[in-house]
């Protein structure tokens, strides 16, 4: 199975001087995703949590909403032409009963930030097939002051990033701030389906009462992963697009960017966040 780092030769030039060492990477490969044994999509992704990041991705599709959804989840055997197992390509089997959506192309295009696709169809497609409306769950309450505090809680978290410097990280926080889990990706959205696809396995969807953090970009891809997982609250630290913008004003998503130091923007949902004491301090 694939390693999450490995190690390349380098040349160092420091001050002038020039130093031949080994450098350690985070490691990117293809992994190919199957249901019920149809090719379905092929994602780079650093190797490790690969059934999990499955799971999670097909949450964000519709596919999968509980572990009663799921069969199992295995690596295919004789995935090259010698009949070697790459552990690059995983079958996701759903449980008879789940209903397949038709996930076309046309379907799967707007799921990538990068595709270019717009507008309404786009926005139409993840609030009407989510399956836990965001603006129906209980009311949760954040302070700026915890929200602030949380990017360095994952920064402190992310342990491969120590050693390669290359990866994107998600974490989830309870409303209260507790850290729930962490994930590291050479993807910013695998990183997001490992969580997701974590707490499916282990029964914990939705996360209605949970507070998802990125560490970079908020695209509308990670906008709708949260919201097809429950999620009410995203942060990142950098900037969101309009799209996710877009669709947090549609569905009632939190989504908040620039969360450095003590400073953010909030651009949907400000009712779960406490403004009047945040004022009242300042």
């Amino acid at each position: 199975m694939g390693r999450v780092t490995e190690r390349r030769k380098v040349i160092r030039i420091r001050d002038g001087a020039v130093s031949s060492r080994p450098d350690t990477l985070v490691a990117e490969e293809p992994l190919e995703i199957r249901l019920n044994g149809k090719p379905l999509a092929i994602t780079m992704r650093t190797p490790g949590d690969d059934f999990a990041l499955a799971a999670g991705f097909l949450v964000s599709e519709g596919v999968l909403g509980g572990q009663q959804d799921l069969r199992n989840i295995v690596y295919c055997a004789g995935a090259t032409a010698d009949g070697s197992n790459t552990y690059n390509v995983v079958d996701v089997q759903t449980a008879p009963d789940v209903v397949i959506p038709d996930i076309t192309l046309e379907r799967n295009v707007y799921t990538t930030s990068s595709c270019g696709l717009c507008g309404k169809a786009s926005l139409d497609a993840v609030r009407t097939t989510a399956r836990w409306p965001i603006a129906d769950t209980p009311p949760v309450q954040v302070s700026p002051e915890l929200l602030a505090s949380l990017p360095d809680r994952l920064r402190a978290a992310q342990r491969v990033f120590d050693r390669t410097g290359g990866l994107h990280a998600a974490a989830l926080f309870s409303e209260d701030g507790e850290l729930l889990d962490v994930r590291e990706d050479v993807g910013r959205h695998n990183a997001v389906d490992k969580l997701v696809g974590r707490a499916l396995q282990n029964g914990g969807l939705p996360l209605s009462r949970a507070i998802l953090l990125v560490s970079g970009r908020a695209s509308f891809e990670l906008a709708q992963k949260a919201v097809m997982a429950g999620i009410p609250v995203l942060a990142a630290v950098s900037a969101p697009s309009s799209l996710a913008v877009d669709l947090a004003a549609e569905t009632g998503l939190t989504l908040v960017g620039f969360l450095r130091g003590s400073s953010m923007n909030v651009y949907a949902g400000e009712d779960r966040i406490a403004l009047r004491a945040a004022a009242a301090q300042g």
